[in-house]
Formats: C-alpha cells, sequence, structure tokens
C-alpha cells in the first residue's frame, strides 16, 4: 500500500497529493500498532523527498499533511537523519 501513495505524493493531482501525505501520515502514526514496521517501509519506498516538495510547494492542506507524516516519521533516528539531509527542515520552520 505504500509504494502507491508516495507515487501519488510525487505525480497526484493537489488532492491526491494531500490525501497520499495523510495517508502517509497515518501509517506512520506511533498510535498505529505497525508505526515502527511503516515508519522504516514508508521512507524505504522514497516518500521524504515528495514530502519535502509538499512542504515547499503544495496546498496548505498538503504542508499540514506532509509535516503531520515528518513528525511521525522522525520518531524513527533513521528517518530523523533522511529527513535532515532531504532538506524538510527549513521548510517546516518557516
Amino acid at each position: 500500500a505504500i509504494p502507491p501513495l508516495v507515487e501519488l505524493a510525487k505525480s497526484g493531482t493537489d488532492e491526491a497529493k494531500y490525501g497520499a501525505a495523510g495517508a502517509l501520515q497515518n501509517l506512520a502514526a506511533d498510535d498505529n500498532l505497525a508505526a515502527d514496521e511503516n515508519q522504516a517501509s514508508i521512507a524505504a519506498a522514497g516518500a521524504i523527498p515528495p514530502l519535502v516538495a509538499l512542504t515547499k510547494n503544495g496546498t496548505d492542506d498538503a504542508k499540514e499533511a506532509a509535516a503531520g507524516a515528518f513528525w511521525h516519521l522522525s520518531i524513527n533516528a533513521d528517518n530523523q537523519v533522511s529527513i535532515a539531509a532531504a532538506g524538510a527542515i527549513p521548510p517546516l520552520v518557516e
């Protein structure tokens, strides 16, 4: 389920990008029983760069969903490094 969401976050319509970011956020949420596995799988599927793009250029709703996804993804220490390396921090603090 994760790779198609990553693809939508990259190249879907604005609404599809928002929906994909929200779904990735929910999958990575720490109240999800599979959160640890999902957090690693989401990053491995290449979701971080398209989420960064959404924080920079997405609709307001997509920016919020991408920020929420980063919140949950960053629980994983490996993801923290990947998120920072991908340039996610500046648009999140602007």
